[in-house]
């Protein structure tokens, strides 16, 4: 057995999962050498608002005046790819663009955002194959998702806390899916007043759920486990598919050199005891129904996302006006 005492657990999680870097941060995504990036406009915003990134947006927003551009939401469009541009110039593999959060419930809205986001990669030369493009997990994201798909134009679906909508995902032939794990945790501790650690924190809980339910029926959509609160939860989880972590995270994992333990594998999930379901748009809205944590999550996602999205262009719109 391979001596791991001189092996950090970033370097352990990376023998058997593909580590994602979750920030819009150059430096980070070069520090922690990930196989691929993701985005939202959350994390473009603080990244927007560093002064080492000033001149970028500066750049973006110069360009767009001189071509005659005025529209706020094209130069948004611009700044999105430019950082998508610059973080595929550093991984080897792909990065994920969000779709306007306020289009979550408007399928032909987000169809044209995605397409309209893909065009512009493929003209700055990157091919759409290194490019997924994020959709919140509504029942009209999981539309646009089956539809993109079919074009080519690979999905990661977010904001998603339930089986409802995982199975849902897997069933419209989404490339990847994005479990939140450290705000389904968050939701059970407020609700219950309880502590949760290690194979009991629900978040780690839903996770296992949802890889054990694609590997057992052989879904090639991929699980890649986000927004995690602290370590515990990603060793709890070595060998899903994918993990999209944070800096402050990767570099907790790279000082830490205590020995991980495989979670997660095809041959556990084949002998678990699940039972297929098939999910259309009646059933899953009445699933998440039932599901309050799920609801209220995806809920209060979207309104996030969208007051950060409001904020990047209020910003852009200053620079555009001076």
């Amino acid at each position: 057995m391979e001596d791991t005492q001189n092996r950090s657990v970033l370097d352990q999680i990376k023998d058997h999962t593909v580590v994602v870097a979750d920030t819009g941060d150059f430096d980070s995504i070069r520090q922690y050498e990930p196989q691929d990036a993701t985005t939202n406009p959350s994390l473009i915003l603080k990244a927007a608002n560093q002064p080492e990134y000033a001149e970028l947006v500066k750049d973006v927003v110069n360009r767009a005046k001189q071509e005659g551009v005025t529209l706020v939401d094209e130069v948004m469009d611009r700044l999105l790819v430019r950082f998508g541009v610059s973080i595929l110039e550093i991984v080897p593999g792909r990065v994920s663009t969000e779709v306007d959060a306020r289009l979550s419930f408007d399928v032909e809205g987000s169809l044209a955002k995605a397409r309209s986001l893909i065009a512009r990669y493929e003209e700055l030369g990157f091919s759409r194959d290194r490019v997924l493009i994020k959709l919140a997990t509504t029942w009209e994201g999981v539309e646009v998702s089956r539809e993109l798909e079919k074009e080519g134009i690979r999905c990661n679906m977010t904001l998603l806390f339930s089986i409802v909508q995982a199975v849902a995902c897997a069933e419209a032939g989404s490339q990847l899916i994005s479990p939140f794990v450290g705000r389904i945790l968050d939701w059970y501790k407020q609700s219950t007043g309880e502590n949760f650690e290690g194979p009991e924190d629900p978040g780690v809980k839903s996770v296992t759920e949802i890889f054990n339910y694609y590997k057992k029926f052989g879904y090639k959509t991929e699980v890649m486990g986000a927004s995690f609160r602290n370590i515990g939860e990603i060793k709890e989880l070595v060998g899903c598919d994918l993990l999209t972590i944070s800096p402050n995270l990767l570099q907790e994992m790279k000082e830490d050199f205590s020995e991980i333990d495989l979670k997660l594998s095809e041959d556990a999930a084949m002998a678990c005891n699940l039972a297929k379901t098939e999910i259309d748009e009646s059933s899953f809205r009445f699933q998440m129904n039932e599901d309050e944590m799920a609801t209220t999550k995806l809920a209060e996602g979207i309104r996030k996302f969208s007051v950060d999205v409001r904020s990047l262009e209020q910003m852009l719109a200053e620079m555009l006006a001076s």
